[in-house]
């Protein structure tokens, strides 16, 4: 790792080098020379020989079980014991053995999981030939061929694709949640490759990488193909947990597999998981621990007392045994009396928390509420340890809203060179409330509109007909500059791919208003504008970020010119206004506030989501 690190520029201490990783391309004899893990993975707990030590391990934790063992051995002591032992032990082995086969039929679901995903198939290129394998078989330095829609087997080095530039596109919500599309490019000594298999079966690049780690967002390596060394970075890799879309083949080289992916890297241990409630039992144990041993003292000292006082009267009736006193009698009456009080803590109260635990799983995956229609997937528990802790949320840290609008943006309304659109009024010109008996836009002048899309405001559309400079400037805004990935199934018939759903909105707006997105690649944007189908060459993307909290692309246009487009936050936008701005500034501020003030006089649902559905372009 210090020859990649040295390389990037990087310095480590001593006494923290990581071993770098070390593979050659379709040579598995060198590559299992340093043991690296296979693509199996495993999520259980347990195997067969663990499951009973290590689950009676974690069960004894809890200080009832701990107690009641405890108790069988007072029990096991004839000179204190004053009840049979199986009146403790059948209690608690049936305790023992409802937890255990709660905690084994959660196991062996993950154990069927683990099967399903090791067993699923993957081309692997093995001595010339693609042959399909397990994925528990694929070994690092493997060549795999991946298909549109198919989940990435390991973490890969793209090496080619069937797209231009060897681009491809993945989903990652695996990973980090996002159903966005992000693109991954391979480097162009790999690409040239394309997807001829024996150009690949003789490809013997050697690669020099990081450790597995868990740093989803980082990666440093080197590529060596024919004594030329290249860098790699994010940008080359396909991790495990992501899904193809939109690209019919791509070919990778395995880096890490199994547990070293990073997704599995990520996930950690199967430990054992202790909810509030299993704290709240163990502190309310403890206090029933201190009543028991004040009372069995309180009894043993008046036992003792007794014995001083009147127990020499009975010892021919209850001959006492050899050196024995008074305060030795109240010493053996204490644990007689823990033994007899034994019913004080709640070992039940455990029973019936797992089997309440159990009925909440059941009712979880029952629950109609939480089945979704449109992919019909109801519900699973797939533990029953933690389901409790569903309904003790304290706090809630959010940087989006996604949660609260599921993800659903629609363009309502706009503010373009000190005009607002999308209010509808009437003849006095009074506001009229939008319903859904309200007359919408005509888009069927617009052959690539999306027939989803619904817009009441017809002052737009007739200032993009009689071609307003400001409008086309606007939507031509909103049709370059932006990280949307389109798809065309069919002549027309065009999907987008959006990293937000705000983008997504506002590619669609633009769409049918005349300024439809259709291509780009990581040069050009192809975009129809009003039927005229104008290519811009791409100079530049400067990303959205929390620092910049804007985005912007500079193009060309075929006539030469070049423009710098930005879009972003309104108090960003200000700042970077000419002075002559400041009464624009002022209207369309103004434009903002009607717009949000109207929203919060309709109802507390409707107006908070139409409020986060509110978009406002400068």
């Amino acid at each position: 790792m210090g020859s990649v690190l040295s390389a990037c520029g990087l310095n480590c201490k001593k006494e923290k080098v990581q071993e770098e990783r070390h593979l050659r391309a379709n040579d598995r004899e060198f590559n299992l020379s340093f043991k690296y893990a296979n693509n199996a993975i495993k999520t259980s707990k347990y195997n067969i020989f663990t499951f009973l030590p290590l689950n009676l391990f974690e069960q004894f934790q809890r200080l009832a079980n701990a107690y009641f063992v405890f108790l069988l051995i007072l029990q096991l002591i004839p000179a204190i014991s004053s009840l049979s032992w199986f009146t403790t032990v059948v209690p608690l082995l049936l305790v023992l053995c409802i937890t255990l086969a709660k905690d084994g039929s959660d196991d062996i679901n993950r154990h069927k999981n683990d099967r399903q995903v090791n067993n699923r198939r993957v081309d692997v290129l093995i001595d010339g030939q693609l042959k399909s394998e397990k994925w528990m078989n694929v070994q690092v330095g493997d060549i795999i061929k991946l298909e549109n829609n198919q989940f990435v087997t390991a973490d890969l080095l793209l090496l080619s694709s069937s797209e231009p530039l060897n681009l491809v596109y993945i989903e990652t919500a695996e990973l980090d949640g996002e159903t966005n599309l992000k693109v991954k490019q391979a480097l162009t000594v790999t690409g040239d490759l394309g997807d001829n298999i024996d150009s690949l079966a003789a490809f013997d690049g050697e690669v020099r990488c990081e450790a597995p780690n868990n740093r989803l967002d980082k990666f440093m390596g080197i590529l060596t193909v024919q004594g030329e060394t290249y860098a790699l970075d994010n940008e080359r890799i396909l991790l495990r947990g992501c899904t193809l879309r939109n690209t019919e083949w791509c070919f990778g080289l395995v880096l890490f597999g199994g547990p070293d992916t990073k997704l599995m890297q990520n996930s950690g241990k199967s430990v054992f998981k202790r909810t509030s409630i299993d704290h709240l039992m163990n502190v309310l144990v403890l206090f029933i621990f201190g009543l028991l041993a004040c009372m069995c003292a309180v009894l043993a000292i008046g036992n003792g007392i007794w014995e001083h006082q009147q127990g020499t009267s009975f010892i021919p009736f209850l001959p006492r045994q050899d050196g024995a006193n008074a305060a030795f009698s109240g010493f053996l009456s204490f644990w007689s009396y823990v033994i007899i009080l034994n019913t004080v803590v709640p070992i039940s109260l455990y029973v019936s928390v797992e089997i309440l635990r159990l009925g909440n799983s059941y009712f979880i995956d029952w629950d109609r509420k939480m089945y979704y229609a449109k992919t019909d997937t109801p519900a699973e528990a797939r533990t029953t340890t933690l389901n409790e802790e569903l309904g003790q949320i304290k706090y809630i840290f959010s940087d989006k809203t996604g949660t609260l609008t599921q993800n659903i943006m629609t363009f309502n309304r706009c503010s373009i060179n000190g005009k607002s659109y999308g209010e509808v009024v009437d003849f006095s010109g009074q506001r009229v409330e939008i319903t859904d008996k309200t007359e919408k836009v005509d888009f069927s002048w617009n052959s690539l509109a999306d027939p989803k899309f619904c817009f009441h405001d017809h002052a737009l559309v007739e200032a993009v007909k009689q071609g307003s400079s400001e409008v086309h400037a606007f939507f031509r805004l909103l049709a370059l500059c932006h990280t949307v990935m389109p798809e065309e199934k069919t002549e027309g018939q065009l999907f987008y791919q959006a990293q937000s759903p705000d983008e997504g909105a506002l590619v669609t707006a633009a769409r049918n208003f005349g300024f439809v997105f259709r291509t780009r690649t990581p040069e050009t944007i192809s975009v129809v504008e009003m039927g005229v189908n104008i290519t811009y060459e791409l100079l530049a993307v400067l990303d959205f970020n929390n620092v910049r909290k804007r985005m912007s692309v500079i193009v060309r246009s075929p006539d030469g010119r070049l423009t710098l487009y930005c879009k972003g936050a309104d108090t960003i936008i200000y700042e970077r206004l000419h002075p002559s701005c400041s009464k624009l500034m002022e209207v369309t501020t103004e434009h903002l506030n009607v717009s949000v003030i109207y929203l919060l006089d309709m109802n507390y649902q409707e107006g908070f989501k139409r409020i986060i559905q509110l978009k406002v372009i400068y």
